[in-house]
C-alpha cells in the first residue's frame, strides 16, 4: 500500500508508535500536533519519509490547511486526545467544553477537511473510557460520540470506498505513566491486576492495531470499535477469582 497518512496527536507515544506501524506501508506519514519540539524530535526519530505539521486540531482553519498541505490521503488517524477533570463533580463548564472540542470535534473537523481527498480509511483512536465508566466524564464522553461519528462516517461514506473503524486503548504505557513510576515504582503492577493479561498497553499494541485496520486486510471491516485493552472490557482477574471461589461454582 502507498500514499500519505496523517495521525494527529503525532508527537506523543502513541501517535509516533502509530506512524511508525503506517510507515511500513505509507510513502509518508504527516505528523500533526501543537508540540513543535516533540514534533521535530519524533521526525528525526522516525527519518525522512515523515513531515512535521504544526496544527491545532479544534481550529477549523488549521484542519483544512493541513487537508490542502497533504493533498490526496490514503489514511487519517485522529489520535490527537487529553483528558482533564478525574469526576463529575469536579468538571467545570470549561473542562467540558475543552475536553469534547479536543476528542470529538477535533475528529469531526479533521474528517470533514480531509473527506474529499481521503480515499482510503479514517482510524479514530478513542479510549475504553467511551465504553464503559473508567472516570474522566468530559473525556469519556467525547470519547463515546466519538465511536458514535466513527460508524456515522461508516455508513455514510461506506458507498464510497470509504471505511472508518476505530481504536479503544486501555491503559497505555506511556511516558506520563513512566513519570508516574518514578513517584510509585509499583503502579504498573498495581495497574495490571486489572487486566486479564496482566499488563497495560503499549503505545505499539495501539500503532499494530491501526495499521491493521488500515491496510487491505481489514478490507471487509467499517464501523467497528476495537478495544485495545489486554481484557479490560472482558471483564477483570478479581471478579472472576471471586466467582470461581464461591460454594456455587462447579467445574464442568
Amino acid at each position: 500500500m502507498t500514499g500519505t497518512a496523517i495521525v494527529t496527536g503525532g508527537a506523543g507515544d502513541i501517535g509516533q508508535a502509530i506512524a511508525r506501524r503506517l510507515l511500513q506501508d505509507h510513502d509518508t506519514v504527516i505528523l500533526a500536533d501543537l508540540d513543535e519540539g516533540g514534533l521535530e524530535q519524533a521526525c528525526a526519530a522516525l527519518g525522512p519519509r515523515s513531515r512535521a505539521v504544526r496544527t491545532d486540531v479544534t481550529n477549523p482553519d488549521d484542519c483544512a490547511a493541513l487537508a490542502v498541505a497533504a493533498g490526496p490521503l490514503r489514511t487519517l488517524v485522529n489520535n490527537a486526545g487529553a483528558a482533564r477533570a478525574a469526576s463529575l463533580h469536579a468538571t467545570r463548564l470549561d473542562d467540558w467544553q475543552a475536553d469534547r472540542a479536543l476528542n470529538l470535534d477535533a475528529a469531526f473537523l479533521m474528517f470533514r477537511a480531509c473527506a474529499d481527498t481521503l480515499q482510503g480509511s479514517v482510524v479514530n483512536i478513542a479510549s475504553v473510557n467511551g465504553m464503559g465508566v473508567f472516570g474522566h466524564p468530559a473525556y469519556s464522553a467525547a470519547k463515546a460520540g466519538m465511536i458514535h461519528l466513527t460508524r456515522l462516517i461508516a455508513v455514510e461514506y461506506g458507498p464510497r470506498g470509504l471505511r472508518a473503524n476505530t481504536v479503544a486503548p486501555g491503559t497505555v504505557r506511556t511516558r506520563a505513566w513512566e513519570a508516574r513510576a518514578q513517584a510509585n515504582p509499583d503502579v504498573f503492577t498495581e495497574a495490571a491486576a486489572h487486566y486479564p493479561l496482566g499488563r497495560i498497553v503499549t503505545p505499539r499494541d495501539v500503532g499494530e492495531a491501526v495499521g491493521f485496520l488500515a491496510s487491505p486486510l481489514a478490507a471487509a471491516i467499517t464501523g467497528i470499535c476495537l478495544p485495545v485493552d489486554c481484557g479490560l472490557t472482558a471483564g477483570t482477574p478479581a471478579l472472576a477469582r471471586t466467582f470461581t471461589q464461591s460454594d456455587d461454582y462447579r467445574s464442568v
